[in-house]
């Protein structure tokens, strides 16, 4: 069965049936889920994604990347022994902190309020690569669920990715602050390709409004034309869901904003990530 029949098959049963795992194939696709600005949803996209990925027998480690406000264990209603602090110092290995979530999931948890985490050093930064390389477990896909703006360790994972999607809502401030967030990594950091991904969308047409004028603006002072992947309309299970520290597309599998996940997880999968290629540090750099 193709990328797409799997999909298909996958939504005619929301108790996700068990999907024979394909043969690893050496690569890892890493995929940064990024934003200008908070609150529009990102940690919550990124995880949803990670988990319909592993529902599909991908082998799939999300990371938390904001290690000053980490929360995806508060979304996932895990509570991990340790976290990329204690890897970072040399306590744990990244195997020993990596815990399996919802779906089968892979998460490499981040810490909240710890001082001298919130600006990664250049030491823990290599530290952090390693790891990743000596990892015993080879993943088809690795989700970087990175902290929100334009600080260093936002560009760091981003430039550590191979794709990277910008998730945007039809706030203007929201706009305003992906373009900045675009601007910087295009001309500071020489990444090229971006997916957009707008969130909270009243229909299509609200986002694709959002996207065109985006785009317009990156096209006209940047010369960067930009992809559009989808958008997510605004569902009131996304609060329900997140209420009960549950995935949406575990627990309201047939809602608006699940299919419109899976839509994009189908995109995704018929893409070729040969055409990606930003910056020149890479998570598995191995592959």
């Amino acid at each position: 069965m193709d990328q797409a029949g799997v999909l298909r098959e996958m939504k005619r049963n929301v108790m996700f049936p068990a999907i024979e795992r394909k043969r690893y194939n050496g690569n890892t696709r890493v995929i940064a889920v990024t934003s200008g600005k908070g609150g529009v949803g990102k940690t919550n996209i990124a995880a949803n994604l990670a988990y319909i990925f592993s529902k599909m027998g991908k082998r799939t480690l999300l990371l938390d990347a904001d290690t000053g406000l980490a929360n995806i264990d508060i979304i996932l209603g895990i509570t991990p022994k340790y976290n990329l602090c204690h890897v970072l110092r040399g306590e744990k290995t990244l195997s020993e902190a990596v815990v399996e979530g919802p779906g089968g999931i892979k998460i490499l948890p981040a810490a909240s309020g710890i001082p001298g985490m919130a600006e990664l050093s250049k030491g823990q930064k290599f530290t952090l690569l390693e790891e990743l390389d000596e990892l015993d477990e080879d993943f088809d896909f690795m989700l970087i669920d990175t902290a929100a703006g334009i600080t260093d360790n936002v560009m760091y994972f981003n430039m550590a990715a191979k794709e990277i999607i910008v998730v945007v809502s039809p706030e203007p401030t929201s706009l305003t602050d992906a373009y900045a967030l675009i601007k910087i990594l295009y001309q500071n950091y020489k990444a090229r390709c971006f997916m957009l991904l707008v969130n909270m969308a009243k229909d299509s047409n609200e986002a694709k409004g959002v996207y065109t004028r985006l785009s317009n603006a990156t096209n006209h002072f940047l010369g960067l034309p930009i992809e559009y992947l989808g958008y997510i309309p605004y569902d009131q299970n996304v609060r329900k869901a997140i209420t009960k520290q549950r995935l949406l597309a575990e627990v309201f599998s047939d809602s608006k904003a699940s299919n419109s996940m899976f839509k994009i997880i189908e995109k995704l999968c018929l893409k070729q990530p040969k055409d990606y290629e930003n910056g020149t540090i890479k998570f598995f750099g191995r592959s």
